[in-house]
């Protein structure tokens, strides 16, 4: 295998790792999110850990956040505007990548 070779390869593995761990600091701000949203709708435990999954879930339905935020304006309606929404996920997406730098 030729230098270039090697480089070509680790370029690749390098931008598969960086792909991979934003879509889990992605998912992790969703769900940090999703329990954010279950405790404005006053659900506590396991439920709340069940509506954080839903959130996650409904992320895969196009790219970008607006899936996520039409899914909590519709279930926060009157709680939470989409642009406070907005703001909470930029706001989260760095603790998320943060607690996932630290659980290596």
């Amino acid at each position: 295998m030729t230098t270039f070779d090697e480089r070509e390869h680790a370029f690749e593995a390098k931008y598969a790792h960086d792909a991979d761990m934003q879509f889990r600091a992605e998912a992790r701000c969703n769900k940090l999110v999703g329990l954010w949203a279950a405790g404005l709708l006053g659900t506590t435990g396991d439920a709340a850990a069940e509506y954080a999954m839903t959130v996650v879930s409904a992320d895969f339905e196009e790219p970008g956040n607006e899936d996520v935020v039409r899914k909590l304006a519709a279930d926060l309606e009157g709680r939470a505007t989409a642009d406070e929404i907005r703001a909470k996920l930029a706001a989260t997406l760095p603790i998320a990548k943060s607690q996932l730098l630290d659980a290596k």
